[in-house]
């Protein structure tokens, strides 16, 4: 492990997984069965079942660790081996930019699941994508995650949200995920959590026009 990787387990890791499980905690329906796509190690997922017993989780990964905190089953990045609608959350924490298949996984994900709940990125603003990569390279290199560093901007999220009928029930941009002074620079507006929820009609407004950011 690289030593600035090192410092971020260390110093940053434990920090950004109290906070996602902050935001997360708001985000999740009441009761839900929750699938998390892309769930890592499961510890995000152990701690949100610690302060929200009322959910349960499970993960499918591509890369299966050999120790998970909760049951996770490999699948092949695009295809989830469940039956429509048999879970009522499917969950993306920081998964989507690692794929290239992106708006093709959140249809599977709506197949399969009620409600999809994201926390992603938001590639808008000076230096957002250098910034991102960054971090994401700090993150994942070790584990031999992919990463092709494809990143959104608000108005990309927004016209795939809309041609998937889906709208935001909640967004959430003000997660505290680093420490001051860091935050200063890796916070800023380049994170966002999101409840989704599929719509009859047409999205007629941006996630982030209408809802409390």
């Amino acid at each position: 492990m690289s030593l600035i990787s090192s410092i971020h387990h260390r110093y940053i890791f434990g920090r950004r997984i109290r906070r996602l499980c902050d935001a997360l905690i708001a985000a999740i329906p009441h009761g839900a069965r929750v699938l998390d796509i892309g769930a890592g190690d499961g510890s995000l997922d152990r701690l949100l079942m610690q302060h929200r017993p009322d959910i349960t989780i499970n993960g499918v990964d591509v890369l299966v660790r050999p120790e998970t905190a909760i049951p996770v089953k490999q699948f092949d990045g695009l295809h989830l081996p469940y039956a429509d609608k048999s879970w009522d959350v499917a969950m993306f924490v920081d998964v989507l930019h690692h794929t290239n298949h992106q708006r093709e996984l959140l249809k599977e994900a709506l197949r399969v699941a009620n409600v999809i709940v994201i926390k992603d990125h938001l590639d808008d603003g000076l230096l957002s994508n250098r910034t991102l990569r960054f971090m994401d390279h700090v993150g994942n290199a070790d584990y031999g995650v992919a990463l092709p560093y494809d990143y959104w901007s608000t108005r990309q999220w927004t016209e795939t949200f809309e041609e998937l009928r889906l709208e935001p029930s909640q967004w959430q941009s003000k997660l505290h995920l680093y420490p001051f002074p860091l935050n200063l620079w890796f916070d800023r507006s380049l994170h966002f959590v999101a409840t989704l929820e599929p719509t009859a009609q047409p999205v007629k407004s941006g996630p982030v026009a209408g809802y409390a950011v």
